[in-house]
């Protein structure tokens, strides 16, 4: 890229300073979350309180990993993920508006569907109100830093262009939600595909952060709470 690019769509790195770490950070934000979760589930078929605790941990060190990868392989600042790119007031304004959008589309597509939360969605239920919080928090965090922040610049850094540099993790993302069966997976796809298409417009990670996590919220959290 040899025009100067306003802060908002500047690539993080380009494809001549690709270095072999980035291969292994884009593995493990493509494949890592999904990786952790088999293993557990090979070792622990029936979802239970310390089988979730230990997938957590796994899915937290995915994330761990991926800094240490961009602050000390790739030595780049994590502005090229997409976080620290606004102020936090700004992305508190707008996570929260690319979360009500989430919320609206997710409505819909429930009510399409008939999707009442799958097989983990039962097995949320059985889990304490304080640790359904955590998940959540960590599907918002790790999630976004995977799928969106590091995957989706770091494909473009290789050289593909933008929209194809977010479709690939978007489909990865969404059949990853296999396990909630067809109708989470569409749900994944888009809601995958709105916080995805807001990265590339406005680049600012925080701000898919919370709103990946209200959603979440909304329909883990916040019918225990009121129950």
């Amino acid at each position: 890229m040899v025009m100067t690019l306003s802060p908002m769509t500047e690539p993080a790195i380009t494809s001549r300073r690709i270095s072999p770490i980035t291969w292994v950070g884009l593995c493990l934000a493509l494949f890592g979350m999904l990786l952790v979760r088999q293993i557990v589930n090979h070792f622990w078929p029936d979802p239970t309180f310390t089988s979730a605790l230990i997938k957590e941990a796994g899915m937290w060190l995915v994330a761990l990993a991926l800094v240490v990868i961009v602050k000390a392989g790739e030595r780049l600042p994590l502005s090229s993920i997409g976080l620290g790119t606004a102020r936090w007031g700004k992305s508190i304004l707008w996570g929260v508006l690319l979360g009500v959008v989430c919320l609206l589309v997710a409505g819909g597509l429930v009510a399409l569907t008939g999707y009442t939360g799958g097989e983990t969605g039962k097995a949320m239920d059985k889990l304490p109100l304080w640790l359904v919080s955590l998940i959540v928090i960590r599907a918002g965090v790790v999630e976004e830093l995977c799928y969106r922040g590091y995957a989706i610049e770091r494909l473009h850094a290789l050289g593909l262009p933008r929209g194809v540099a977010a479709g690939i993790p978007l489909i990865i993302f969404g059949f990853g939600h296999w396990t909630g069966g067809w109708a989470n997976i569409v749900i994944a796809l888009a809601l995958g595909g709105i916080l995805a298409i807001f990265f590339l417009w406005r680049r600012d990670l925080a701000a898919n952060m919370i709103g990946h996590w209200l959603v979440d919220f909304v329909g883990n959290v916040l019918p225990k709470l009121l129950r």
